[in-house]
């Protein structure tokens, strides 16, 4: 392994700390040089010495490390990320920024642990950089990634700043979501041995409808407090008519295809997973309170929660047909069936994406409208969105796994979805003039099924 080599590897190696440094600046309402450099050298330290304590211990240890290494970075990064987001809740905005030992160690574990398996690979593939011992090498080696990790990561810190700074609630529930996230992605990635979710295609899909609802919860930064009535059908509209095609186009109609057979054969597992996939959005609406906002009507069983978060849920509970979709599409691409193509995975994806803004936009801006802080308001409607890329990654394991549930799957989705579409058709026609939503109904489903149809 030369220096140009060992140049990737560290900035690949740095990309975790990096990203939790961008976490961590969020938090911060004015990063400091001194909290950069605190950063920068935790993190780089501990990512020079993980590589060469794996060194060390060879390969002995090997089979041990792997599959304890991913649990730890897991629990760590979850724990760290949960505490972010309950912050984002207290009212203490003053509250000063923890860059003390117990706050940066549990960091630089979970973030160098898996490094511990690059050492190990220098035992097998030794460094040669420059002349000299093979341990000689392998030191300059674990310098030079703690080197690159420390600028990588003091670099990240600045930049979570500039946003967080400005916006410290939303900012931290979504350093939080990144931290549970990677965390996530680093056991999920142990654990499947089908090798989905190493496939970078499958993991930035998951992550395209989060964008959506992060724009759309952004909104509440625009100024405005409240929708205009002209402005809520067509946008409901366009929401329900993207679902409503991806329901068909994108998951029954494939689905059908998925079964092999024609006839009653193809039928009846289609209708069934179909009525399925309603009662399954049934329970939810009708276990889970929730309220929707622009209609205010409130559903579910009589709950002491706040009006704010029950439009949460609203939403929240209608995105998880969505995940399911989302993982059970790029679950049929990876699988490279013949009936699920790469670009109808990335259609769907954007397609939910383009969905999703409207709907965390429903949340932001009623339950700032209720009172509400921004950064609450914002906070609030990217968590509506989660379910998304957690239903995805659950969802697409599960079809990977056992490939024959797929179709069955897809068609669950179908259904769910389209009882979660005419659910909220109504809020089109809240007012007297429901031209304007219905049209925008149309050309959605329309622009939907063109653009799957001519990908086929």
């Amino acid at each position: 392994m030369g220096i140009f080599e060992l140049l990737l590897l560290a900035v690949g190696l740095a990309m975790d700390a990096f990203a939790v440094s961008i976490c961590k600046g969020l938090s911060v309402r004015k990063a400091t040089v001194k909290q950069s450099m605190i950063c920068g050298i935790w993190f780089g330290a501990f990512q020079a010495l993980m590589p060469l304590i794996g060194y060390l211990v060879g390969s002995r240890f090997e089979q041990w490390i792997s599959a304890v290494a991913p649990w730890v970075a897991f629990i760590l990064l979850s724990l760290i990320g949960i505490n972010m987001i309950r912050e984002a809740f207290s009212p203490d905005e003053d509250a000063k920024p923890d860059f003390g030992f117990r706050a940066m160690l549990p960091m630089a574990v979970a973030t160098s642990i898996d490094a511990l398996a690059v050492g190990i690979t220098f035992v097998a593939v030794p460094v040669r950089a420059f002349p000299g011992s093979q341990l000689q090498n392998t030191v300059l080696a674990v310098l030079l990634i703690g080197a690159v990790t420390f600028v990588i990561s003091a670099l990240g810190v600045r930049i979570g700043n500039l946003f967080g700074s400005r916006y410290r609630a939303g900012s931290e529930v979504m350093g939080g979501t990144i931290l549970i996230f990677i965390g996530l992605n680093s056991l999920i990635g142990s654990l499947d041995k089908s090798g989905a979710m190493n496939d970078s295609d499958t993991v930035f899909g998951m992550l395209i409808p989060l964008l959506g609802t992060v724009l759309g919860a952004a909104s509440v930064y625009a100024g405005r407090k409240k929708l205009s009535e002209r402005l809520r059908p067509v946008l409901a509209g366009a929401s329900a008519g993207i679902m409503f095609s991806i329901s068909v186009w994108g998951l029954l109609e494939p689905a059908a295809r998925g079964f092999g057979s024609s006839g009653l054969g193809t039928l009846a597992p289609v209708f069934f997973s179909f009525c399925a996939g309603v009662l399954l959005q049934y329970l939810l609406d009708h276990l889970i309170p929730h309220t929707h906002a622009l209609v205010d009507f409130t559903e579910g069983p009589e709950s002491s929660l706040k009006t704010q978060t029950k439009v949460m849920l609203s939403e929240l509970i209608h995105h998880v047909p969505e995940g399911i979709a989302l993982g059970a599409v790029y679950a049929g691409y990876f699988m490279e069936t013949d009936w699920i193509s790469a670009p109808t995975a990335l259609i769907l994806a954007v397609a939910i994406a383009v969905q999703n803004f409207p709907e965390a936009l429903f949340v932001s801006l009623p339950v700032l409208e209720k009172g509400t802080g921004r950064g609450k308001a914002f906070l609030m409607g990217v968590i509506s969105g989660v379910p998304v890329p957690l239903m995805g990654v659950v969802t697409l394991l599960i079809s990977v796994l056992f490939p024959a549930v797929l179709p069955y799957i897809m068609s669950v989705a179908g259904g769910a979805m389209i009882y979660t579409t005419i659910e909220e058709i109504p809020q089109m026609s809240a007012e007297k003039d429901n031209d304007n939503g219905t049209l925008s109904f149309v050309i959605c489903f329309a622009l939907v099924m063109l653009m799957i149809l001519l990908r086929r």
